[in-house]
């Protein structure tokens, strides 16, 4: 399905932005984090909050008599003439696919690693993050849907090349480069080129995302990332389609092939009540990692809070979360977490030998590392990761 392009002038003319639409649409919640934007003195696009800056074209689509057809990710929308992708980031211009999200970043903050969250890569490391607006899925949970549900054209953005974010990164002393916020798949021209820039600087490269990408340019993708946190959003098809406007096959894909390649997964999983909080289905879940070599990929368990278009539900029940867990566990699954639940235990990283703690946490802050070279000081036992 594609959609008409409506500039941002028409939008504001017509009344048809909704408030705070033109906010940046990421708030601090943590102390811990900072805005980039204002600590480097960033100033915001001039005008409308959008410079055609960039014209860079879409690596991976094809013509066809219906329209340009991208096929980056599952979607592969058609395009005519001034249409845009569900993703709203792909613009049909003169019969050439244009990502108008390249170089428009509407958040730039400095967070912790764990607050992606990536308890296994790097702690206690500090992530330079960028967002830009977009995103191919339309989940009704999202929690940053301000700007993931909007266009580059609908946001403030700043104006940042790749070559930018990568010094702005080595200047802050971060290790990393985190795509997020909103998914790095719309993105993700501009998340490669930098990606491949920081490579060459000796940075880390992350990725949020929900893995809803196809395999060629996932695997194009692979060659630069370091590190990801995937969203494994529920294990049911049906579920996929209805909660998040996607299917469950290709994100399970992403999974085995960021795995074949080398890169570090953590997998999240948010339990959301009468939508995700079947036990049964969890235990399918964990069996089908456990089956297929992710037993030692951490998995979190994350709590849902009444957002965007699900406030008429409750929070998730913490014991609902710890039985999850303890299926997770006892499917042989090493490293299960809790998230968005304030000074539990499982927010802590337990030997999977000798069961002792190794990486004491209390919400994005590491408390104790008792790790050594990589391994438990207790036991010696190896603890997977990407450590110091």
């Amino acid at each position: 399905m594609a959609q008409k392009l409506i500039n941002k002038r028409r939008f504001l003319k017509e009344g048809i932005l909704g408030a705070g639409a033109l906010s940046c649409g990421i708030f601090n919640i943590n102390p811990l984090n900072v805005k980039a934007g204002e600590l480097l003195g960033l100033q915001d696009k001039e005008s409308e909050g959008f410079k055609e800056s960039w014209k860079i074209e879409s690596k991976f689509y094809i013509n066809t008599p219906k329209g340009l057809k991208c096929q980056l990710c599952p979607n592969e929308c058609k395009m005519l003439l001034n249409e845009t992708g569900d993703c709203r980031t792909k613009v049909n211009i003169e019969n050439r696919l244009i990502c108008i999200a390249y170089g428009n970043p509407c958040a730039i903050h400095i967070d912790p690693i764990e607050k992606k969250p990536l308890y296994h890569f790097y702690p206690g490391s500090s992530a330079f993050s960028i967002a830009t607006a977009g995103c191919n899925l339309a989940c009704l949970n999202c929690q940053n849907w301000e700007i993931s549900q909007s266009s580059p054209y609908s946001t403030r953005n700043y104006d940042l090349s790749p070559e930018k974010v990568v010094d702005e990164c080595a200047k802050n002393n971060c290790k990393s480069i985190a795509y997020t916020y909103s998914d790095p798949v719309a993105f993700y021209e501009y998340t490669l080129d930098t990606a491949i820039i920081a490579r060459e600087k000796n940075i880390k490269n992350v990725i949020v995302s929900a893995g809803y990408i196809n395999e060629k340019p996932l695997r194009e993708w692979c060659k630069y990332i370091d590190g990801a946190h995937i969203d494994l959003k529920s294990f049911s098809n049906e579920i996929y389609e209805m909660l998040n406007a996607g299917k469950l096959e290709p994100v399970l894909n992403t999974l085995k092939i960021m795995k074949e390649e080398g890169v570090w997964l953590e997998i999240i999983n948010l339990i959301i009540p009468t939508w995700t909080d079947d036990l049964d289905m969890i235990k399918k879940m964990c069996d089908w990692l456990a089956e297929n070599g992710f037993e030692s990929t951490p998995l979190h368990f994350s709590r849902f809070q009444p957002l965007y278009k699900l406030t008429n539900l409750p929070a998730t029940p913490v014991s609902v979360l710890d039985k999850a867990r303890e299926i997770a566990l006892s499917r042989g699954v090493n490293f299960v977490y809790i998230g968005n639940v304030p000074g539990t235990l499982a927010e802590n990283t337990f030997c999977p030998d000798c069961k002792k703690v190794v990486i004491s946490r209390k919400g994005f802050r590491i408390l104790e590392n008792n790790l050594d070279a990589g391994k438990c000081k207790f036991c010696k036992a190896a603890i997977q990761g990407i450590w110091d």
